[in-house]
């Protein structure tokens, strides 16, 4: 197996190994704690962006060789997808058919907003392909919506999740945000039980960071936060909510398969999970970041950030990039184990460490420390963080590094 390759999968889940990312840039308004590559538009140059989309693909084809690869995830990410016409979205997914192999039981994702106008265009992304919503609700709760900047509210929340159902819609996930200014754990604790009694197949709960080494750019709420203006709760209360959230998504079935997301059985993210897998994946759009082995090596590639720099580069025939780089056996090493460790399932480490030609060393070490204290076990030859453990993950996952 190639050392590039992934190397390890997901146990009891299965998690696609090459996938393509598509990023839509256009949103209404900018959330104050948003640092994806957005940008607010009155109007959204819905056709142009789709057939730059095109001309990148068939750019991008071209130098890889990819062509007729098979596919098994596809993910719109945002930015506000939902915003695009269904008809465009149809069409670059038709693009995609015709330059992949896309496999016949693929996963293919929309990130969607559950305002009102977003919830009539269900039914055409569904006809177009899209066999996954992704919904950006955050919060049901008006104070928590305002801190963050968003315009819906949780009546919205609702009727689009009920339109997404009547739209033909059968895999559906929320996403919510937890650790906010002003938030309550008991109000994190009514989020999650409303969010499990709409029956979603599948939950992720991040928590809020605004520090500057997490952030592509410093966001308006982190600017907020330095001023004073805004405050966070504690560390120890943000883990409380995390183990509050934890408790109620367990005890209504979902299963936690990574540290941030739960799903009912086989309704995983699949594109995700090629993420923390060590997949491959192919990006298209402005800012978007691929990973992708060429020619024997591992390389990561980053599209402009300004949709207007991005589109000029695109129609002029260059590629719109604004980093590309090799990826060092060391560095794929870090960002495998980091990310194997964030799955429930864990990771391999010693046939890792084996398939990069690295001994365990130390690590062995440390593996025995984590077990004694209680922040790991092993299942099998797997090394599993248990809950304590994923409360620490990044000091651990340092540690084995």
């Amino acid at each position: 197996m190639h050392p590039d390759a992934p190397v390890d999968q997901l146990t009891n889940w299965s998690a696609a190994s090459f996938g393509v990312y598509v990023h839509f840039p256009y949103c209404l308004s900018k959330c104050p704690y948003c640092d994806f590559a957005s940008t607010a538009a009155k109007e959204v140059p819905e056709a142009r962006y789709a057939k730059a989309i095109e001309s990148e693909l068939q750019q991008r084809l071209a130098l890889t060789g990819f062509s007729g690869r098979e596919v098994h995830s596809i993910f719109f990410g945002g930015g506000t997808p939902s915003l695009w016409n269904p008809k465009y979205v149809q069409a670059v997914l038709e693009s995609l058919a015709r330059s992949f192999s896309i496999h016949p039981r693929a996963e293919i994702t929309l990130e969607a907003n559950p305002g009102a106008a977003d919830a009539e265009r269900f039914r055409g992304f569904h006809a177009a392909g899209i066999n996954r919503l992704s919904m950006g609700v955050q919060s049901f709760h008006a104070d928590t919506l305002k801190t963050l900047g968003r315009s819906h509210d949780g009546t919205q929340a609702h009727r689009a999740f009920e339109a997404a159902m009547s739209a033909g819609f059968q895999n559906l996930s929320m996403d919510f945000i937890y650790g906010v200014h002003g938030q309550t754990i008991d109000q994190v604790e009514a989020d999650a039980r409303e969010a499990v009694a709409m029956q979603s197949t599948h939950l992720s709960a991040y928590a809020l960071t605004l520090d500057k080494e997490s952030l592509a750019e410093e966001v308006p709420l982190a600017k907020q936060l330095a001023r004073g203006e805004v405050s966070l709760p504690p560390d120890d209360t943000v883990i409380s909510m995390q183990r509050v959230i934890r408790d109620v998504y367990l005890s209504a079935g979902l299963q936690r398969y990574e540290i941030s997301n739960y799903a009912r059985p086989e309704f995983h993210s699949r594109h995700n999970s090629l993420y923390w897998t060590g997949g491959e994946y192919f990006a298209l759009g402005v800012g978007a970041t691929g990973c992708v082995n060429i020619a024997g090596k591992s390389v990561r590639y980053s599209n402009q950030r300004s949709a207007e720099k991005y589109l000029v580069e695109v129609e002029a025939q260059r590629l719109p990039e604004a980093k590309h780089e090799d990826i060092s056996r060391e560095e794929l090493l870090t960002e495998r184990i980091a990310m194997g460790l964030r799955l429930s399932s864990g990771i391999d480490l010693e046939k890792t460490c084996a398939q990069f030609e690295v001994p365990l060393g130390k690590r062995e070490l440390v593996i025995k420390h984590l077990i004694h204290a209680g922040f790991a076990e092993k299942h099998g030859s797997r090394l599993v963080l248990t809950d304590r453990g994923f409360d620490m993950h990044s000091a651990i996952a340092a540690q084995l590094v």
